[in-house]
């Protein structure tokens, strides 16, 4: 298990409005804990010791909100003078991630574990020598408030490829590992994870792993109740 994590938390949540108006979309509450705090828990439960959390908008209440955590140790990577997108918010979090693999998650999805945290089941798949990226993949029939289509398609030795509209597809679940190797002689200015997810894809080293549960994305408030009520009964299977 990579003993780091970077929590992507730094974006505008203009679809949550009015919501987020006042309040950064990671501390919207869904079944009673805040988006980041999902997040979080299931880094701690995996045993990640040290998460590395990015800030942009209300950047002082996220500060305060995780100011008592301490599993996983938060830290904070400040953006408040520029949001520079998903990957330029990691390469300029590297000082603190350091030179080995890290996990990845994005602080406006979450999901709920079957038996084996799926955080362990990445780590348990990742593979330095045949991987930059592994990514967390969950089927579309798993997935509650996900308006989109497919992500990416999985070969038979788990390399991943464009989905290009095919419906048989998996969608990224918003977790991953990730070699710090990818972004050597990178600045921290403003660019998206996807670069480096079709750079991967292009030397076979983009590959992906299905979750096993419930996966779940909060666009907008109305996705909020369906949001909860899947929580609800994956709990209620996970106890049956």
């Amino acid at each position: 298990m990579p003993e780091t994590a970077m929590v992507l938390a730094a974006g505008l949540g203009k679809r949550m409005r009015p919501i987020t108006d006042t309040i950064p979309k990671p501390l919207v509450r869904v079944a009673g804990k805040t988006l980041l705090d999902w997040g979080l828990d299931s880094l701690a439960e995996a045993g990640v010791a040290k998460a590395v959390v990015n800030v942009h908008y209300f950047p002082e209440q996220i500060v305060a909100h995780v100011a008592g955590r301490q599993r996983p140790a938060v830290t904070i990577s400040d953006e408040s003078d520029e949001l520079l997108d998903s990957a330029g918010g990691i390469v300029k979090a590297l000082p603190q991630l350091g030179a080995e693999p890290f996990l990845i998650i994005n602080a406006d999805t979450f999901w709920i574990d079957r038996d084996q945290p799926n955080l362990e089941r990445l780590a348990l798949a990742w593979e330095a020598s045949r991987m930059d990226i592994l990514l967390m993949l969950a089927e579309l029939s798993s997935a509650t408030g996900h308006s989109g289509g497919t992500d990416f398609l999985i070969g038979p030795d788990g390399t991943l490829k464009r989905a290009a509209g095919d419906p048989t597809g998996v969608v990224y679940a918003g977790a991953a590992i990730i070699h710090p190797r990818i972004f050597d002689g990178v600045e921290a200015t403003p660019h998206s994870l996807n670069l480096y997810f079709d750079r991967a894809i292009a030397t076979g080293r983009l590959h992906g792993m299905k979750m096993e549960g419930r996966w779940i994305t909060v666009g907008t408030p109305d996705a909020i109740a369906p949001a909860e009520a899947a929580v609800a009964g994956a709990m209620a299977a996970q106890n049956a």
